[in-house]
């Protein structure tokens, strides 16, 4: 167990990081992320509430879906992101990372509503499958779909969200039914995965971090997210500051690294082009899937896929290459027909 934003989270579950991870590329792996703050915004003003303070465009989408979008600064940079479930006509669930839900909290208007459930993320190829011998009904709400099941007369809110490139499912639970909703869903296949492989899924999916990615200074053009910018759409907070650095261009932009070897690059690492600093690494990690080293980074616009870098990792320059995200592609889900 070690801390993580507040919260005391489970690192393994005793099989250990690759086992889990593995399991999760292949099968079915269940984390505990009741971490996450759940922020929720009701009434008829709700909508233009989170239009004002958020990024994207909540336009584009409707009841029954989620979201993914921002919480900006004055200056544009990401003060959090955070997925939008739209349960009803006139109630939003805004979830958000853990320390920063107070912030979120004050910025939309809503209620913390983190200590009444817990949400169990169902991730991998056979993900649906399981949750669907588990969970009747939850195994069919789709991507970024969000639908309410009843489950043994307890109420469940599913979301089609997750964090690990895979396909699967998100259960949100009223606590006391979450310990016997985790043993459901352990019996019916799934394995319990822990923080360890859930950062190294989302790295190889590269998938951004709050703290690492994304945060005061980072702006979502910057990590290449600009999609979730509703430039369509009215005001919203530090919109004047990302008009303006569209117009002038980004000074820097994140990028994929792959190493040549297995040593692991860590958060600051240098990065060096042509033997001259250029950037440091935000993320690192050993990839699991692919064998090697892997990293996100910030680098000069100019520095495109297939440039050779060189990584400093414990006082030696180790080679690199700028390669495209994901670092690995999502396994086709398994049919729930086929079960």
């Amino acid at each position: 167990m070690v801390g993580f934003g507040g919260w005391t989270m489970p690192l393994t579950y005793g099989q250990g990081t690759l086992a889990e991870h593995r399991c999760c590329r292949t099968a079915a792996a269940v984390f505990d992320v009741s971490h996450l703050g759940t922020v929720r915004v009701a009434g008829p003003e709700g909508l233009a509430l989170l239009q004002g303070a958020l990024s994207n465009d909540l336009g584009r989408i409707g009841p029954g879906r989620a979201q993914y979008t921002h919480l900006l600064d004055d200056d544009g940079s990401v003060l959090d992101d955070l997925i939008v479930w739209w349960v009803g006509p006139e109630e939003f669930h805004a979830v958000a990372n853990a320390a920063n839900t107070d912030r979120v909290t004050a910025a939309v208007g809503g209620t913390d509503i983190t200590a009444t459930r817990a949400v169990l993320a169902v991730q991998g190829p056979a993900a649906r499958v399981v949750v669907e011998a588990a969970v009747p009904g939850a195994g069919r709400v789709g991507r970024f779909a969000v639908a309410p099941v009843t489950w043994e007369g307890v109420a469940v809110l599913v979301a089609g969200t997750g964090y690990t490139g895979e396909d699967g499912v998100e259960l949100a639970v009223p606590v006391e039914a979450a310990a016997a909703a985790w043993e459901a869903v352990c019996a019916a296949g799934a394995r319990p995965a822990g923080l360890g492989a859930r950062d190294t899924l989302r790295l190889e999916a590269g998938l951004p971090l709050h703290g690492h990615e994304l945060g005061r200074g980072i702006t979502p053009l910057q990590a290449g997210l600009g999609w979730v910018v509703g430039w369509g759409k009215g005001q919203f907070r530090g919109r004047a500051a990302l008009e303006a650095e569209r117009a002038r261009g980004v000074g820097r932009r994140l990028r994929g690294l792959a190493l040549a070897g297995r040593q692991p690059p860590r958060a600051g690492c240098r990065v060096l082009v042509a033997g001259e600093a250029a950037g440091e690494v935000t993320s690192g990690n050993f990839s699991p899937s692919l064998g090697c080293g892997i990293a996100l980074a910030f680098l000069p616009p100019a520095v495109g896929e297939g440039t050779a870098v060189e990584v400093e990792v414990r006082g030696r320059a180790l080679g690199a290459e700028v390669v495209p995200t994901p670092f690995v592609a999502p396994s086709p889900p398994v049919p729930l027909e086929a079960a």
